[in-house]
């Protein structure tokens, strides 16, 4: 259940651990927990970790530790961006501290990857922030959906990681005067899936404005919708996809240097 991808700003997954449960609204129609009940009959990779409601599946909260899967990035010999735990949450508060240590050592020793860890369990990240040791090739980000947890940014530039960014996706609403001082990257997309809330452009286009102004790369991944491909991911005419590309000290609160600003949508 790990390997290539077509998420657009990583390359590859890997899934050490399995199984999630909801925190905030961003979660309400979780990608991963309808992928995940495709998988969860008996003797499959998610069993017990779903359950089917009038509503649509939900994870049951349990989560399973895949030991197998610790040294699947050192077989990769080709450099990657891996997304870590796109079908889990590697902070999840019943994944065990010893576990996630073990997590980023192998992380620290598949040095030739890029590593990007994303978490809505700010809190949790914080607590273990100093037991857990930070490889420079490891980024670590944030969800956010909401003004109502922008305050989760604030406690990422707390983090020692050589990278920081934010996911803001589903993007649920504006969010106005983002503090971007210690952050390295964003990036930005609508929901999509069965029950897709809508997303304004001006609250896309805000972001973008306080990213260029604050030389933060954007990378603007999708309008979303219940049919995402047809609605694609072009704003005001081109495809932003920066990246960063320089790799700050780990201390420093300074801007990363950016890739190409965007694309046409022509090109």
């Amino acid at each position: 259940m790990s390997g290539f991808t077509k998420i657009e700003w990583t390359q590859a997954t890997w899934n050490p651990t399995r199984g999630c449960s909801p925190v905030s609204p961003g979660c309400e129609n979780c990608y991963a927990v309808r992928f995940a009940r495709r998988f969860s009959g008996a003797g499959k990779p998610y069993e017990g970790l779903t359950e089917s409601t009038p509503e649509g599946p939900v994870w049951t909260g349990r989560i399973r530790l895949v030991e197998e899967a610790l040294d699947l990035p050192l077989r990769w010999r080709v450099p990657r961006h891996v997304f870590v735990d796109s079908m889990s949450d590697l902070f999840h508060e019943r994944i065990p501290v010893d576990f996630i240590q073990k997590v980023f050592r192998t992380m620290g020793e598949a040095s030739w990857h890029t590593f990007q860890v994303l978490t809505k369990r700010a809190a949790r990240l914080h607590q273990l922030r100093s037991v857990l040791p930070w490889p420079r090739n490891v980024w670590i980000g944030i969800s956010i959906e909401s003004s109502e947890y922008a305050w989760r940014a604030g406690i990422l530039r707390d983090v020692p990681g050589a990278i920081r960014f934010l996911s803001i996706e589903p993007l649920l609403g504006p969010i106005p005067n983002i503090a971007l001082d210690g952050i390295h990257w964003v990036i930005v997309g609508g929901e999509s899936g069965p029950g897709a809330r809508p997303m304004d452009v001006d609250w896309v286009r805000q972001l973008r404005d306080d990213c260029n102004e604050s030389g933060v790369p954007f990378f603007f991944k999708q309008w979303g919708g219940v049919h995402k491909s047809k609605n694609g991911r072009i704003l005001d005419g081109q495809i932003w996809e920066e990246m960063p590309v320089h790799i700050p000290k780990a201390t420093s609160t300074d801007s990363c240097l950016i890739g190409p600003r965007c694309r046409s949508a022509n090109a």
